[in-house]
């Protein structure tokens, strides 16, 4: 019987970086379990101007991956974007102890109530923070009861860097059982947008999500990298406008 770190996930090779533009890249990583379905993961690294490295929701570390991203540069800023994606944080502390922790609002509690040994060494803020300041744009999507997430966008490469507030499954890549939920969930490809969870979450204070999207639309990205899914390498606003279509009923 395979185990969740076994199955394919329909992203391999796994824990390698893939090239995305200049100075950019994704690591597909291996399957986990979430809400006892199987997710497919994914980080983002990038390389400054000053040829330090950026980690966007590290994954699994391998030793081989290690040693690819280490090949890149110095392995400056390891990036947890939201109280979910941090689980990997102290593998690669360790690897290169050298690197800041940075947490977004609601991470460093959530870890401390799971009992994990990691630190942060700042919080994520609402601008861009000095070490990526006019190379990342930065935000926090404000506006749910739960789920505070802080976006980026790579301005070379023009990417958009996001983690839950798209999760865009392909079919084939999940076992039938989860093929129906994500249909119901709203997070199936082609059509993949916020889970209806997470959306349900925002239904108070509806239009700061509609503030935050139409600043990420504004930003003019060709590409929309997610953390779980297919992610979209072409035509990134008007995926954006897609996906977040309940917010304009009227249309934009």
């Amino acid at each position: 019987m395979p185990t969740l770190r076994s199955m394919a996930t329909g992203y391999e090779p796994l824990d390698t970086l893939k090239p995305v533009a200049p100075d950019i890249w994704i690591v597909d990583g291996p399957t986990i379990r979430f809400y006892g379905m199987p997710f497919s993961t994914r980080a983002t690294v990038v390389r400054l101007a000053s040829g330090d490295i950026w980690v966007h929701s590290p994954t699994r570390l391998t030793d081989g991956l290690r040693d690819e991203v280490a090949a890149l540069g110095p392995v400056a800023h390891l990036i947890a974007p939201n109280w979910i994606h941090y689980a990997h944080v102290a593998e690669w502390q360790a690897a290169f102890p050298d690197a800041l922790a940075w947490a977004a609002p609601g991470v460093a509690d959530r870890a401390a109530k799971k009992g994990m040994a990691l630190h942060f060494d700042h919080d994520l803020g609402p601008v861009a923070d000095p070490p990526w300041a006019r190379q990342i744009d930065q935000m926090i999507v404000e506006g749910s009861r739960v789920h505070r997430e802080v976006v980026f966008f790579h301005r070379a490469s023009k990417t958009l860097i996001l983690t839950d507030l798209i999760e865009n499954f392909e079919a084939h890549n999940l076992p039938w059982w989860m093929r129906i939920a994500a249909r119901i969930g709203g997070i199936l490809d082609p059509d993949g947008k916020m889970p209806r969870d997470i959306r349900a979450s925002f239904m108070a204070q509806r239009d700061r999500l509609r503030d935050a999207v139409e600043t990420m639309i504004d930003w003019g990205p060709e590409r929309v990298i997610l953390a779980h899914g297919r992610w979209y390498d072409r035509n990134g606003a008007d995926e954006l406008r897609r996906a977040f279509r309940f917010l304009w009923p009227d249309g934009k």
